[in-house]
């Protein structure tokens, strides 16, 4: 889960003239990567070799 912070920090960090989409795409880009650092630091990830296995079944 994002935070507030995180969000007036990204809006803080786009240009002045920017679209909603921009936004909107910005927003799912940071909330993906929290989600991605969550993920590891739960040990919710593969590493390549297990990646490999899992897929090879």
């Amino acid at each position: 889960m994002i935070t507030k912070t995180q969000i007036r920090n990204s809006l803080d960090n786009l240009p002045e003239n920017v679209t909603i989409d921009q936004v909107i795409d910005q927003l799912i880009f940071i909330e993906k990567i929290q989600k991605g650092l969550d993920d590891y630091r739960s040990g919710k990830i593969n590493t390549k070799v297990e990646a490999k296995q899992k897929l090879s079944k």
